[in-house]
C-alpha cells in the first residue's frame, strides 16, 4: 500500500494547498487554513489535455473549501501535467490531431472514445490507492463521507466507472463535455448514488442525444439534469443545485 509523501506547501485566502505524491501520481490537497479533521472529502478531476491545477478546478476547490468547509483532492490523470506519456497517449494525440485537422468527426470521436476508455482503465486504480493513502492521514481517516466533484469532459469520464465501483463515494456531480460509449453507459448503469449531472446543451464536439441517454443510464434514484446553452468551453453554469454535495456529505468548518 502506498503513503501519501507531501512535497511542497503553499497558503491564501484562507485555504491550504499541499502537493503530493501517492506512488508515482501527483496530486493536490486543498484544505481549510483553519483545520478540517473528519470534514467531508471530495474528489475533482479535470478535462482533457489539462492538469490539476487548472484555473478553473483551482477557483472550484477553493469554493468548496471556503464555502463548506470541506477538502478537496486532485490528481493529473495518466499521461497528463506533470505526468509523462506513453507511446499511447502520444499516439492518440496524433491521432486525434490529424482527425481533427482533416475535419474527420466520426473518426474523432471514435479515438476520443478508445483513449478515454484507456485513460479511466488506468486512472481508476490510482483513485482508489490514492484514497486508501489518504484515509491514513488522521486528519482525514475513514469516517470522511466522501463525494466526487467531477468536471466537465475527462473529469467525468473517469468519474464515472470510479464511483460505479468504489462505495466509499456517496454523490457525485458529473458533467457532459466528452464522447459516450457502451463501457461509460455500462458504468453509469451501476451508479447508485445521488447524481447532478451537468450538460452544455450547445457542445460543438458531443452529439447530444447520447449526453441525454448517459443520464438516462445513471440507476440513482435521485438524479437531476442541468442544462445551460453554450459550447465546450464558454458556457456559463446558472441554476445549479449549489446545495447538493452539502445536503449528501454534511458540512465541515467553515472558513472564515
Amino acid at each position: 500500500m502506498y503513503s501519501v509523501h507531501f512535497t511542497g506547501e503553499t497558503s491564501s485566502n484562507g485555504v491550504v494547498e499541499r502537493d503530493f505524491v501517492v506512488g508515482e501520481v501527483p496530486g493536490v490537497l486543498f484544505s481549510p487554513a483553519s483545520g478540517s479533521d473528519r470534514a467531508p472529502l471530495v474528489l475533482m478531476g479535470h478535462g482533457g489535455g489539462l492538469h490539476k491545477k487548472t484555473p478553473a478546478l483551482r477557483a472550484r476547490a477553493h469554493d468548496t473549501v471556503t464555502t463548506w468547509g470541506y477538502t478537496v483532492v486532485a490528481l493529473d490523470a495518466p499521461g497528463h501535467g506533470d505526468r509523462p506519456r506513453t507511446a499511447e497517449d502520444e499516439q492518440a494525440r496524433t491521432d486525434l490531431r490529424q482527425a481533427m485537422m482533416a475535419g474527420k468527426p466520426d473518426q474523432v470521436a471514435s479515438v476520443s472514445a478508445r483513449y478515454g476508455a484507456s485513460l479511466a482503465e488506468r486512472a481508476v486504480p490510482e483513485w482508489q490507492a490514492t484514497l486508501d493513502a489518504l484515509q491514513e492521514l488522521p486528519e482525514i481517516g475513514t469516517g470522511a463521507p466522501i463525494g466526487y466533484g467531477g468536471g466537465i469532459s475527462l473529469g467525468t469520464a473517469i468519474g464515472i466507472p470510479l464511483t460505479a465501483i468504489e462505495p466509499r463515494i456517496t454523490a457525485a456531480v458529473f458533467g457532459g463535455g466528452f464522447v459516450v460509449h457502451e463501457a461509460l453507459i455500462e458504468a453509469a448503469r451501476r451508479v447508485t448514488v445521488p447524481v447532478q449531472f451537468l450538460l452544455p446543451w450547445d457542445d460543438e464536439h458531443v452529439d447530444r442525444q447520447s449526453a441525454l441517454a448517459l443520464f438516462d443510464a445513471f440507476a440513482s434514484e435521485e438524479k437531476t439534469l442541468h442544462a445551460n446553452p453554450g459550447d465546450h468551453r464558454t458556457i456559463r453554469w446558472t441554476g445549479l443545485d449549489e446545495q447538493f454535495l452539502a445536503r449528501h456529505l454534511g458540512q465541515g468548518s467553515v472558513v472564515q
